[in-house]
């Protein structure tokens, strides 16, 4: 198993659910939960990024390692940038990046995302798809769909329903979902914070998209387990709650 990091970016502020992290689901935080996932996962490491003392407190309180960053961070992956600096991290090091809203992800997700980017050595990112289920639609904004090359490699990711089939005038049936876990080696994330913002990344409000813009290539994996989705409603919560107090993963 490639030997690899991960760290959780948590933030307090959310427009839908303010102090998300800290929300209570079957008797623990939210937070709580995305931890123990990645402790469960072969990761060497775990970190919560946070730039909220609550959150700190709170995790630090049920054992969690804790890096304080700023609050001006543009995006998760500047986010994790800082982390790889202030915790020193090697330029060869993985870090995953799992987001501090998954606490249903499965560690197996974490651990191929990883062995991913161990084996393509030409690659600075990995990340995985999973094909559109039945009641899922190519054309929701809110599903990224991504194209890649013969060998796995990213062409490209779009919230527009691709690839399109001209003939029948809408997305085709093979579309590929994206599933929102990277890793990144430690050099790149160096890279990234000192990159500029693309205009396909700002058209799309797809921060990976910077990456393929400025010539970084990102290795695509069929997930060997299909997440369940993350927690941005009441509604959520209530679902992974019973989902966590019923022993299943919600999907």
């Amino acid at each position: 198993m490639a030997s690899f990091r991960i760290a959780i970016p948590a933030r307090f502020g959310a427009s839908r659910l303010p102090g998300k992290p800290l929300l209570d689901i079957a008797g623990r935080p939210l937070i709580e939960h995305v931890w123990r996932r990645a402790l469960a996962s072969g990761a060497s490491e775990v970190v919560i990024a946070t730039d909220d003392e609550r959150i700190a407190a709170t995790a630090e309180g049920f054992g969690a390692e804790v890096c304080m960053t700023r609050a001006d961070h543009a995006s998760g992956t500047d986010r994790l940038a800082e982390v790889a600096d202030l915790r020193e991290w090697p330029d060869d090091a993985i870090v995953v990046n799992l987001q501090g809203d998954e606490p249903l992800t499965p560690p197996a997700l974490l651990d191929q995302v990883a062995a991913r980017l161990a084996a393509a050595t030409d690659a600075a990112i990995a990340t995985l798809a999973t094909s559109l289920a039945p009641h899922e639609q190519v054309g929701d904004p809110n599903l990224v769909k991504v194209v890649t090359d013969h060998a796995g490699y990213a062409l490209y990711f779009s919230r527009a329903p691709i690839p399109f089939d001209r003939v029948q005038g809408t997305g085709a049936a093979g579309a590929r979902r994206h599933i929102g876990i990277y890793a990144y080696r430690r050099a790149f994330l160096r890279d990234y914070a000192r990159l500029s913002p693309a205009p396909i990344e700002q058209c799309e409000s797809l921060e990976q998209l910077r990456a393929l813009w400025h010539g970084y290539r990102i290795q695509v994996a069929d997930a060997v387990e299909l997440p369940a989705a993350g927690v941005d409603t009441h509604a959520d919560i209530e679902r992974v709650q019973a989902a966590l107090e019923a022993g299943i993963d919600g999907r």
